[in-house]
């Protein structure tokens, strides 16, 4: 098996992640197509994963690639996470990851319905609910969870959710009868009734909002693509990033990697990485290059096994305890440290790593690039990287 090392894995990211500056695209859908899909748990995090990749990005190119020609579509998928997702995969993702979520938030949905003494058969009270919010979202109605629960008795009731937790609480369960039939293709979060930095979306029907319904497949074939547009973005990966990214199972990993015929290969620290069968030559190296990515950036979260990018012993200073990150500062292919913005909104760098004067001055750089493109908004993220509230 040849041997990907380290620095030719970094090459890659630079180049496929469109990070390196002379390795940037063209507009948000070439973006999302190098990423194959962009998180956007956080209502900021697309925005600023596009300015990242992008030299001459606007606010308003993703809206319109969102809102206009819908090239682009926020699905609920993989891990039960929202991304952007290029149009072509959706039928993809709909029919393998996005379908296994709509399985889990079904059954957890029956079970707290049933607890919470809203129903007593939960499967009927969903069935109701299902057909009475389709029926009201007829002909391109788009209206917010609100909108839907003062108007449908069908959606009335409340849950606890995360009971016995400290953030847990007792809630509307109408928000998650929505989640629900967006990961199965039925309902897709449509235009913002808030600014870019808040998500307040309006539900409207999927087959609406596409002009037709979304097509399905195998799920054995869905999983293929997907896997086949994360080995393109991503690859080499383990086994263990796929499943970490997929929230699948070895077993269906497996399936989808002889599916494609993917190729093993070796990678540092005696680990088996895959490829696809035409992504086994070598590439050059990239020139430096800095960057700065905004909370849960797909770069940042696309691998489990994180060594050839982050420091093992520098791991706490940027994941949570649950795995996830905030934002992040990038030199050469490594995660050096954080971003902050101050009162007035300045972008404020945490290098607790330091990348050398040629790195501090490229990053500085990056700070001000983004500085300027942020104008004095403030970006509040719920996920931060930990090195930030650390006395620095």
């Amino acid at each position: 098996m040849r041997l990907i090392e380290d620095a030719e894995r970094r090459g890659r990211l630079a180049r496929r992640h469109a990070l390196a500056p002379q390795c940037r695209v063209a507009d948000a859908l070439a973006a999302a197509r190098a990423m194959t899909v962009l998180h956007a748990t956080e209502p900021a995090t697309p925005y600023l994963s596009l300015f990242a990749r992008i030299d001459s990005f606007t606010r308003a190119d993703l809206e319109d690639a969102l809102f206009g020609p819908r090239s682009l579509v926020k699905q609920l998928a993989m891990r039960r996470t929202l991304f952007v997702v290029p149009r072509e995969l959706l039928p993809a993702a709909v029919s393998s990851a996005s379908a296994r979520v709509a399985r889990q938030e079904y059954g957890r949905l029956v079970t707290d319905l049933e607890r919470g003494q809203v129903t007593a058969d939960g499967a009927s009270w969903l069935a109701t609910a299902r057909k009475a919010v389709l029926a009201r979202l007829a002909d391109g109605a788009e209206l917010s969870a609100t909108q839907l629960r003062e108007d449908l008795a069908e959606l009335a009731g409340q849950v606890s959710w995360y009971e016995h937790k400290p953030y847990g609480a007792v809630l509307h369960v109408a928000p998650r009868v929505l989640a629900w039939l967006s990961a199965t293709g039925d309902l897709v979060r449509g235009r913002n009734a808030g600014h870019w930095r808040i998500t307040r979306p309006r539900w409207t029907r999927m087959d609406d909002w596409l002009g037709a319904p979304v097509s399905r497949c195998e799920v054995s074939e869905g999983y293929a693509e997907l896997v086949a547009g994360y080995l393109r973005t991503f690859g080499p990966v383990t086994e263990r990033d796929l499943v970490w990214w997929f929230g699948a199972t070895k077993g269906t990993m497996r399936q989808a990697l002889s599916d494609l015929n993917a190729v093993q290969v070796r990678l540092e620290r005696e680990q088996t990485g895959w490829v696809l069968p035409d992504d086994t030559d070598p590439e050059p190296p990239v020139e430096p290059w800095a960057a700065l990515l905004p909370a849960l950036d797909p770069t940042a979260l696309g691998w489990k096994d994180r060594d050839f990018y982050l420091a093992p012993d520098f791991y706490p200073a940027i994941f949570d305890w649950s795995g996830n990150c905030g934002t992040t500062a990038w030199w050469d292919g490594r995660i050096v440290g954080a971003y902050v913005q101050d009162d007035a909104g300045r972008v404020e760098l945490i290098v607790a790593r330091d990348p050398g004067p040629a790195g501090r001055a490229a990053l500085q750089a990056e700070a001000g690039r983004l500085e300027g493109w942020l104008d004095g908004e403030k970006v509040a993220a719920l996920y931060k990287s930990p090195v930030v509230t650390w006395d620095r």
